[in-house]
């Protein structure tokens, strides 16, 4: 078994801008990913507004700490899975379940992690 880290990346203005009932179908589409993929799953998470980041920077000898995000982009990371599948095909065949490799402004990003045991 493999661990991979499954990045959903997204346009947060139009994330923002969804009415309830579109926010309720990606919670339920989460709700059908989550089931289906059962046990491989070892963490998940929603994050909340790259406005609410805070950035580290090397500055010195002490880091620079700004608010926001790292990089100026119009889009972000808004959530993550941790899967722990047989390898990268099964990794794939579960990210490829994900509402937003359907929707137009999203997309996710598919790395393994590095086994340190």
């Amino acid at each position: 078994m493999a661990q991979y880290l499954i990045l959903i990346y997204g346009d947060e203005a139009q994330w923002d801008a969804r009415s309830d009932d579109e926010k309720r179908a990606v919670d339920a589409a989460h709700g059908a990913f989550r089931e289906r993929a059962g046990s491989a799953i070892v963490a998940s998470g929603e994050l909340e507004s790259s406005r609410m980041a805070t950035t580290l920077r090397a500055r010195g000898d002490r880091p620079l700490v700004t608010d926001g995000p790292f990089l100026e982009t119009k889009e972000v990371l808004g959530g993550f899975y941790v899967v722990d599948v047989p390898d990268l095909d099964a990794a794939l065949g579960l990210a490829g379940l994900l509402h937003e490799t359907t929707e137009g402004h999203g997309g996710v990003q598919v790395q393994p992690l590095v086994d340190h045991s």
